[in-house]
């Protein structure tokens, strides 16, 4: 997962970076600074991956791609 695949699958959840924080155990400001083309341990950037997929919702394709599963569908 890359910072705009992170982006894009957190707004197509409608979650805040804190809240996705929050779920992956890891810092807001360490979310914020990966989103914005940080540098990131691969664990950490993994627990963050994990959270999003955790969901059900959240699929990765590739280096770009990121698809969210509308709730209704699930």
């Amino acid at each position: 997962m890359n910072a705009k695949q992170c982006r894009m699958a957190r707004a197509g959840l409608d979650w805040s970076g804190k809240f996705l924080a929050e779920q992956a155990g890891v810092r807001h400001a360490t979310v914020s600074a990966f989103e914005k083309g940080g540098a990131a341990l691969t664990t950490t950037v993994d627990k963050m991956k994990h959270a999003l997929l955790e969901t059900g919702r959240v699929r990765f394709d590739g280096d770009n791609g990121v698809f969210v599963d509308d709730v209704n569908q699930v």
